[in-house]
């Protein structure tokens, strides 16, 4: 293989999907960073062109992100294609196609760490007690709502955990994250006998008799798409008085910085999230220091 760039692109997503097991979305997120480099590469060139991978100066690195920011790209969107950039080439010095780095010397743009959004306790219960219907999908979105709070899975995760993953004799599931890594997270028992329910009545009628062996189906006996709960999330919580623009993350955040309003350890929660480090973690005890700040203010006389 020669060195040039569409063919090294190529070569990079197969070894993150060979070598490093990343999931689709993260290697369509890889792909749309390269391909925005390549293409500022090609802009003033000759059509067809096959730029040298070795051939990319430090400069043409500096004018692209130069062209971002005058496209008013966001730092954090900048510093996530630079990061793109970075794991490109640094694979291609470890492949041997390149001697020398050229973003070894240029740095990621310093960004704010925003605070996660998160629900109020009161508005999690508003959304998990309103009464959805007595349909098939309706059953089966509440039953997803419940395990996405009770366990801080990713949406990604919530909708491709297999029926073997359930342990609810013990209450647990088995959790696939980022890199195909496993975890155990516990749940809680409304969230255990809303499982079993379903399982037992709901999920049969979704089936159509297919073998499928994701746990929660369409109502073509599919699995469902993230777009998908994503729309029917937005309809119930306006359904429940929440003003917010909520997201089935915002519950995954919701979940963790409620574990540690009540206390728990931040080690724990590290591991129920899927987080391959701790300072992924620790900006929840900021969110939680936030929430303290309210009660307070609120219930203090010289608030």
């Amino acid at each position: 293989m020669g060195n040039g760039m569409d063919a090294n692109i190529d070569q990079f997503l197969n070894y993150l999907v060979v070598e490093k097991g990343l999931s689709e979305n993260t290697l369509s997120a890889y792909a749309q960073d390269l391909k925005k480099f390549s293409s500022f590469l090609n802009k003033n060139k000759p059509s067809p062109v096959s730029i040298d991978v070795s051939q990319v100066t430090r400069n043409e690195i500096l004018s692209f992100l130069a062209d971002l920011r005058a496209k008013t790209l966001s730092d954090a969107s900048i510093a996530r294609i630079l990061s793109s950039l970075r794991t490109f080439f640094k694979f291609l010095t470890f492949e041997g196609k390149l001697n020398h780095n050229p973003l070894a010397q240029i740095d990621s743009p310093k960004k704010a760490q925003a605070l996660p959004k998160v629900l109020h306790f009161s508005e999690v219960e508003a959304l998990l007690n309103l009464t959805k219907g007595s349909k098939p999908e309706a059953l089966r979105d509440d039953v997803m709502l419940e395990l996405l709070y009770a366990t801080g899975l990713r949406v990604s995760e919530l909708i491709t955990l297999p029926l073997e993953a359930l342990n609810l004799e013990a209450g647990y599931l088995i959790a696939r994250g980022k890199g195909n890594k496993e975890r155990i997270v516990p749940m809680g028992e409304c969230a255990r006998k809303k499982l079993l329910s379903y399982i037992a009545s709901v999920r049969p009628q979704l089936l159509k008799k297919q073998n499928d062996p994701t746990l929660f189906l369409s109502r073509l006996g599919k699995k469902m798409s993230r777009q998908a709960f994503w729309k029917k999330l937005k309809v119930y919580a306006r359904q429940a008085g929440i003003q917010k623009e909520v997201s089935p993350h915002m519950l995954r955040h919701s979940f963790a910085s409620h574990l540690l309003e009540g206390g728990a350890d931040l080690r724990a929660l590290q591991m129920m999230l899927g987080h391959a480090d701790i300072s992924t973690t620790q900006i929840y005890t900021h969110v939680a220091r936030e929430r303290l700040k309210e009660i307070h203010k609120a219930a203090h006389p010289r608030g």
